[in-house]
């Protein structure tokens, strides 16, 4: 693999735009580490009078930004080479600063709501300039009954990497020590197998090799299974403790709580899901079909149904049918998005020591990041797609609010993102005339809402009944995790497939459930965005100018209204019986291909 420096600058993203050499960051580093200690005099005094307290949120608001700054600079660096010791020091460094400011200002939410928040709606009349900071008293508030006095407010936020010990054993574990063995591809091949490779295993079109990758993992997996299930079950009883010490109903509650997102919401997605799983053994009856396998297995679900489809895109190609694809979004949306490649906001190197995946990150100060290796392959032409989502949605939302009100909830933040992927597999889809590739992009569409819609809500089920069962007393074995999981898994997937028991172990290597009650959103997030990438498609009226409304809102709208902008209510059950059709449209189809004989014999 190619070493960093053998690429392109073009080909990089340009840190420069955040800091023009290493010098001026660390200048701004050093300024910072001072700043940080005049939090100090603050103390006991925020609330004084309204010219001290708008001092104070000024003076936090800019630090916020310089630390937000630092933080990318050393983030990004630190991922386009992780062997590279210098950016492995300076990364270090700044998540100390980070943790460095937190207990330095741990003192201030407690302090400010010690008083009503009338004094605070007086404090603003008195001092017109403290209104923009008026979302961010005001949300403030509504922790009030679950905030803690300073001291011990700031044990906890001290304690802070101590609890996250879990996630953090999980991660060293799995990604550095966990060896998995090799598997035999051919009579002079052997892959090693990870969790980064397995997904290529799990797609080829050898039967034998997905069998032998699935039982390997799950085994290695299985010789772990004590371990796991211990980190799991810490992880579980921290959040459940610190949310019981908090005054919280339960972990979910205060989970779901900062977003204002009702726990029926959560509720309702496990219920709703539960009821469709028919329309998933339908599609397991074709793929079965197609495969031409006596029983499908669950290491059968990712393999391709057509085989000879093998595209490449060049970078020029990749963007320009990227804009054609996000052309029904409008020429403003166009033209931002033209920034992203001008910019240079995007790392594309595939150089050694980079970090594996892809994601996007954004700065106040200056622009979005994205990061990805790109392989011309169609699949990170949707990954970037994706990524771009995500990006554009932050430079709305920067383009249009203060620091305080840019940085919108999880809950609506895969909306964005899932919008590009659809847009741009319908583009495709519509644009070809050859079969094979149709039945391809259906299926691969068939498989994210697999993915996202019930196996991302499988999960869900999974966390709530495994903290439940902690609340009440219980000790999560590993017996017990793999009960849960199993029982789940032949829930969900229906019929017209086999569980394999070996799945039972699949818990231990999601690392999702080291962040808690997170990824239902995945779940609602798609369900949201089918219905707006229909609607897109449709023309429906004022789609995307409230679509862009939407991008641009920020957190100044909570979650659940945000979405209501552009029609979409997830109260309404009737958001998913909308993606449900959506699914069972995309089956027809597949089938009605399947039958006219266009799968590969």
């Amino acid at each position: 693999m190619k070493k960093r420096k053998d690429y392109n600058e073009e080909l990089k993203w340009n840190v420069k735009d955040l800091y023009k050499d290493e010098e001026a960051f660390s200048k701004s580093y050093q300024k910072v580490l001072i700043d940080i200690e005049k939090y100090a005099k603050y103390q006991g005094h925020i609330l004084d009078n309204a010219d001290t307290l708008y001092e104070l949120l000024t003076f936090d608001s800019e630090l916020s930004k310089q630390i937000e700054q630092l933080f990318i600079y050393g983030h990004i660096q630190n991922d386009q080479d992780t062997t590279d010791p210098k950016y492995q020091t300076i990364y270090g460094q700044i998540i100390s600063l980070y943790d460095k400011y937190r207990s330095k200002t741990a003192f201030i939410v407690p302090e400010i709501l010690k008083k009503s928040y009338q004094v605070i709606e007086n404090y603003i009349k008195e001092n017109p300039k403290l209104q923009p900071f008026s979302r961010q008293l005001k949300e403030l508030f509504k922790y009030k009954k679950y905030t803690l006095s300073d001291k011990e407010e700031k044990i906890i936020s001290n304690l802070s990497m101590s609890l996250s010990t879990p996630d953090d054993v999980f991660s060293a574990l799995t990604d550095a020590d966990l060896k998995f063995g090799k598997i035999a591809i051919n009579k002079d091949e052997k892959i090693e197998l990870t969790e980064k490779t397995y997904r290529n295993l799990a797609q080829n079109s050898n039967r034998n090799i997905r069998k032998m990758a699935f039982k390997k993992l799950y085994k290695t997996y299985s010789n772990y299974k004590n371990t796991y299930a211990m980190l799991l079950a810490s992880q579980v009883k921290n959040n459940n403790k610190v949310a019981q010490i908090k005054g919280y109903d339960s972990a979910l509650q205060a989970s779901l709580y900062h977003n204002d997102i009702p726990i029926e919401v959560y509720t309702n997605l496990i219920f709703v899901v539960k009821k469709n799983i028919s329309y998933l053994s339908k599609y397991w009856q074709i793929k079965k079909d197609a495969l031409k396998v006596d029983k499908l297995h669950l290491y059968d679900t990712y393999a391709p149904i057509v085989k000879s489809v093998d595209k490449k895109y060049s970078l020029q190609e990749a963007q320009d049918v990227i804009m054609r694809s996000l052309n029904v979004l409008g020429e403003d949306y166009l033209n931002n998005l033209k920034k992203a490649f001008t910019e240079r906001w995007i790392d594309f190197c595939p150089n050694d020591g980079k970090r594996n995946g892809a994601y996007c990150t954004a700065c106040y100060n200056v622009h979005p990041y994205v990061l990805l290796s790109y392989d011309h392959t169609l699949e990170n032409v949707s990954t970037l797609i994706h990524e771009l989502g995500h990006a554009l949605h932050y430079y709305y939302a920067i383009k249009n609010n203060s620091y305080e009100d840019y940085n919108y909830s999880i809950f609506v933040a895969e909306v964005a993102s899932q919008v590009n992927q659809i847009l741009l597999s319908k583009y495709l889809i519509n644009n070809t005339k050859d079969k094979d590739f149709q039945k391809y992009l259906i299926d691969d569409l068939i498989s994210d809402f697999k993915a996202t819609i019930y196996r991302q809500t499988m999960f869900a089920d999974f966390e709530k009944r495994i903290y439940d069962y902690d609340a009440e007393g219980k000790v999560l074995t590993y017996e017990v995790l793999n009960n849960i999981y199993y029982e789940l898994n032949k829930t969900y997937f229906g019929k017209n497939i086999v569980v394999d028991k070996d799945i039972q172990y699949e818990w231990s290597r999601i690392p999702h459930f080291y962040s808690p009650f997170y990824v239902y959103q995945y779940a609602t997030a798609y369900a949201a965005a089918i219905k707006i990438a229909m609607d897109i498609l449709a023309k429906k009226e004022n789609i995307v100018k409230n679509y862009l409304h939407f991008l641009s809102l920020g957190c100044t709208v909570d979650p659940i209204n945000s979405k209501k902008v552009v029609g979409v209510d997830m109260l309404n059950p009737q958001i998913y019986d909308d993606a449900f059709k959506y699914f069972n449209d995309l089956i027809i189809e597949l089938e009605k291909l399947y039958k006219e004989g266009n799968i590969d014999e």
